[in-house]
């Protein structure tokens, strides 16, 4: 996760960060996408489909792309990280197994695997969205400490709920 946050801080000069994946990870990326941009980390969710139609022009040299695939081998998050990886930003993965194409294909790879989703049939991915939820909240707060983010930059940023009005 150092190694994460280094990479993004050495590219973040100039560039931005953009969270992919497909399915149950691409809720995981939209969510910790927002938690990174309300902690003082700019980012932005792709859609590992959309990617594919257009969307991969939001990409550019100098960014940073954090490809989320539990497997490492489904098949859109491979056709956007190839994409994308065309344009010259650096690649994080984050997959379940350390041997997967994401992982090889990845300038790092974050591994995020579990034995067992929570399930008899342990197919519905319940625990790997969470081993995955983990690991980018770990970057997520590490991003946000290097950044030394305050809790008024963070009260500026929530104005509306409780949060902005805690001290």
């Amino acid at each position: 996760v150092a190694k994460a946050a280094s990479m993004i801080l050495a590219e973040k000069k100039g560039g931005r960060l953009h969270l992919v994946g497909i399915g149950k990870p691409a809720g995981i990326c939209r969510l910790v996408a927002s938690s990174l941009s309300s902690t003082g980390t700019a980012a932005y969710f792709l859609d590992a489909a959309e990617a594919v139609h257009g969307g991969a022009g939001q990409v550019k040299r100098g960014d940073v792309v954090i490809a989320v695939s539990n497997s490492g081998e489904t098949l859109e998050v491979k056709s956007a990280v190839t994409l994308v990886q065309a344009g010259g930003p650096q690649v994080i993965g984050v997959s379940g197994r350390a041997g997967s194409w994401l992982s090889r294909a990845s300038d790092l790879h974050l591994e995020a695997g579990v034995k067992q989703e929570g399930d008899p049939l342990n197919l519905a991915p319940r625990a790997s969205v969470l081993a995955e939820l983990f690991v980018l909240n770990v970057l997520s707060v590490t991003l946000q400490t290097a950044r030394g983010l305050t809790a008024a930059e963070f009260r500026r940023w929530h104005p509306a709920g409780s949060l902005g009005k805690k001290k």
